[in-house]
């Protein structure tokens, strides 16, 4: 990918500002667009995102609300918004992005109602556009600090996969391509849930023991998911797989694991995300995670529990209880 490049980021959220600074610092031009003008003001004023007080914000970096200033110029599109908000946002571009612009999705989740993968969203938007996805373990604090990172870039064509891997790698950020976009999203999406699970089991009281054995059956489930949806057991002991889940389960950067903390604490939903202060993927991702499993006859018995924990149903206790009590089981199977 040539230096240059018009790269516009849409979602000024603590991943989407590391990206854009990562991409300005490989030579392109970058815009950052955010929904909120006061979001841009205080940005454009203070050289510094609310999310990142730490990093301040290059004076090359061009931020913007406006949607047709922000895509005016676009050759590629890197999508980092929330997934509750993905459709409605996609859909206020329509129109503006060149037929023949790049959207690589980089936000981790399932919409809930269709149950789709984000790229599918994209793709049923803006069908004459190519979409590509970036996923992997990375905290945007670490990745802005340029600390070393390693991402996958998927897409069905291994071409348009290489485009992905050239614009963001670098020598702090290392790139490995894959065609099974599939897994890569589902990995992405799914590990937000466990991290939830890994997270209660922590606010509870339980210890490396219950961590570690939820955080190996939940990647069983990811995969039992993954490959009924079409994707390659592979792809889920790679970075975007089990790389990934180690690091959201295990990390106090992790908004899913402390929103499981409050939550095994006996906080509300509610409190819990108020405290956290960002988007809780995970929270919204087992709603479908849970249809999905229902869909796809899977068995996912820690996507259920932590499913009827957020739904009131059952409590951080009593879902362990159930998992530890449940039919006897071989491994493997």
């Amino acid at each position: 990918m040539r230096n240059g490049t018009n790269v516009t980021v849409l979602g000024s959220g603590s991943f989407g500002t590391a990206l854009a600074t990562v991409l300005l610092n490989n030579g392109h031009n970058v815009m950052l667009w955010s929904f909120s003008q006061e979001e841009v003001d205080y940005m454009q004023k203070n050289k510094k995102n609310a999310l990142l007080p730490h990093v301040e914000l290059s004076e090359k970096l061009h931020i913007t609300s406006d949607r047709a200033v922000a895509t005016k110029d676009a050759e590629i599109i890197v999508f980092v918004t929330p997934t509750k908000f993905a459709r409605v946002t996609l859909e206020g571009f329509k129109g503006l992005l060149k037929e023949d612009a790049l959207i690589i999705n980089a936000s981790k989740g399932l919409e809930e109602g269709t149950l789709e993968r984000l790229s599918e969203v994209i793709s049923e938007i803006y069908p004459q556009n190519t979409v590509a996805v970036i996923s992997g373990p990375s905290h945007a604090e670490e990745l802005v600090e340029g600390m070393p990172t390693m991402l996958t870039a998927a897409a069905t064509d291994i071409e348009v996969a290489k485009i992905v891997q050239d614009l963001f790698m670098n020598e702090k950020l290392r790139i490995y391509t894959n065609t099974d976009i599939v897994g890569v999203e589902l990995g992405g999406a799914l590990k937000n849930i466990i991290a939830l699970a890994t997270g209660i089991s922590d606010g509870v009281g339980y210890g490396d023991n219950t961590k570690a054995a939820l955080m190996t059956r939940g990647l069983s489930e990811i995969s039992r998911l993954g490959i009924a949806m079409g994707a390659r057991q592979e792809t889920f002991s790679g970075l975007s797989g089990v790389g990934d889940l180690i690091v959201t389960c295990t990390s106090m950067l992790s908004r899913n694991r402390r929103c499981g903390i409050l939550l095994g604490q006996g906080k509300s939903v509610e409190t819990a995300v108020s405290e956290i202060g960002m988007v809780v993927e995970g929270l919204n991702t087992v709603k479908a995670a849970y249809q999905m499993a229902l869909k796809y006859n899977i068995d996912m018995p820690i996507v259920n529990k932590i499913h009827s924990v957020i739904s009131g149903e059952r409590t951080p206790k009593d879902a362990m209880h159930d998992l530890m009590t449940r039919e006897r089981k071989e491994e493997l199977s």
